[in-house]
């Protein structure tokens, strides 16, 4: 099974090259990611980039739903996003994230609430399609991974505050904020 690395780690720094051609390697590779993702319990993984398994190709997974099927996402570019607006009370949408790469550290980072995505799937046809919500977030996410940006980096840069998650004598997480 492929190992899931954690920062810090070269190739998760580094922007990841495009994919040429989709062969039986790529499929299996797919495959092989899924199954990694699968495991990840803890956090339960959402999505996974092939940087964060060792491999520096613009390619990322997402299950989004305990049940959902795993689609993967080849040569994605983000084309379009709806602009960011703020709620009734002044605030930003901010939604807490987590990494596979980074086990026990959280933060709240602001994503666009809806993107335009261009990107091929494992038989090489090309889409362009729109997601929103937390489909959005989780691909904005990946897609940072290809560009060699782990998500702590975009708490930072919204002044945001950065957590450590331990877990409590019955078992539940408990978050520490981690100065800096």
């Amino acid at each position: 099974m492929l190992e899931i690395l954690n920062a810090p780690t070269e190739v998760l720094s580094k922007k990841a090259n495009p994919i040429n051609k989709i062969d039986s390697s790529i499929l299996v590779f797919i495959k092989q990611m899924g199954e990694a993702l699968e495991a990840a319990t803890d956090p339960i993984g959402v999505g996974l980039a092939a940087p964060q398994v060792g491999k520096s190709l613009r390619l990322f997974i997402v299950k989004p739903k305990v049940n959902s099927k795993i689609i993967a996402f080849i040569n994605p570019k983000i084309i379009n996003q709806k602009p960011l607006v703020k709620t009734k009370k002044g605030q930003k949408h901010k939604k807490l994230e987590g990494c596979l790469s980074l086990k026990d550290i959280w933060g709240e980072v602001e994503r666009f609430p809806e993107i335009t995505l261009e990107y091929q799937d494992e038989e090489g046809t090309k889409h362009i399609k729109v997601f929103n919500g937390f489909m959005a977030t989780i691909i904005q996410h990946e897609i940072d991974h290809l560009e060699g940006v782990l998500f702590p980096k975009r708490v930072l840069e919204q002044k945001g505050t950065l957590y450590k998650s331990e877990k409590d004598e019955k078992g539940q997480d408990v978050f520490e904020e981690i100065k800096i």
